[in-house]
């Protein structure tokens, strides 16, 4: 019972604190009345942060049980907990893909709308009954926006905020600028915008199968690392038997933290910095102001 003392302890401890990180998510202040597509995006994110953690903690307790080694339980909770961040990163990148395809679709129609001698304030809302999934929530709020007599290039910026995407950003400038103008032509720019999005489109798929063969390696080599070691503990624990001393959890901190720098080296090279949106609305939202004081 004395030998189980010390890892029970911490890891009680580890759940107070997985507790208390959960209580600050749920009384960090919001948005009075934030928009619906953002609210479940961010509730879902939460969630899967809350999920992460909890996952991360129980990695941690196991493992301390297991091997009564503190800085091996403590380095597998944190990869557990942080997972999207180290070893993750493709589903936000798939999401883009299926947004900019949605997009493009959606632009596809809107010129194929106006083409029938239909203003952009009749054509956005016949187009979006028929949109892609992807950005129909987006859509559904401009058009409520419209019913409500918001101008048009006011709602149009709003709409730029809630997909969020820097590819987008070109369409709706495009919209905006029609819209404040009320010039000709916008058949033809919304031809050249469709043919632009769709060879964007076709770059980002291309990179991201490449990106998404370097994360699969990444993925494997720890894979491997880890099975191996945790056979070793399990099936030879005199082999790593000197790691369990003070010296050893030294050693084996620097031997972590050496397979961690690498591991995050190689998720660098599986990764692309994202270009910044463009199209800024003059008022930014609560949620953006927060985004820009913790940059």
């Amino acid at each position: 019972m004395e030998e189980l003392r010390v890892p029970l302890a911490l890891t009680a401890g580890a759940l107070v604190g997985v507790g208390g990180l959960i209580l600050l998510l749920a009384l960090r202040p919001r948005e009075a009345r934030p928009p619906m597509l953002r609210r479940k995006n961010s509730a879902r994110r939460t969630e899967r942060q809350v999920r992460l953690a909890a996952a991360g903690v129980i990695a941690f307790a196991l493992t301390l049980l297991v091997t009564r080694w503190i800085v091996l339980a403590a380095v597998i909770g944190a990869v557990v907990a942080l997972w999207d961040r180290l070893l993750g990163g493709g589903r936000a990148e798939r999401d883009a893909i299926v947004r900019a395809d949605g997009l493009a679709a959606w632009i596809e129609a809107l010129r194929d709308t106006i083409a029938g001698a239909v203003g952009l304030e009749q054509a956005i809302p016949a187009t979006a009954k028929n949109a892609a999934p992807s950005i129909r929530p987006s859509l559904n709020l401009l058009v409520d926006r419209l019913r409500v007599r918001e101008p048009l290039p006011d709602a149009l910026m709003r709409f730029a905020d809630d997909l969020d995407d820097p590819s987008a950003d070109v369409a709706v400038a495009a919209l905006v600028l029609n819209a404040r103008l009320r010039g000709p032509g916008l058949r033809e720019v919304l031809s050249a915008l469709a043919e632009s999005a769709r060879a964007e489109l076709d770059v980002r798929r291309r990179v991201e199968s490449s990106r998404r063969s370097t994360r699969r390696s990444v993925q494997i080599v720890v894979g491997v690392i880890v099975a191996v070691a945790g056979a070793l503990v399990l099936f030879n624990p005199a082999y790593v038997a000197p790691y369990g001393t003070f010296v050893g959890q030294l050693v084996l901190a620097a031997v972590l933290a050496m397979f961690g720098a690498a591991v995050l080296w190689m998720r660098k090279l599986s990764g692309v910095e994202q270009p910044e949106r463009f199209l800024i609305s003059a008022k930014p939202t609560r949620s953006r102001e927060r985004r820009v004081v913790s940059r």
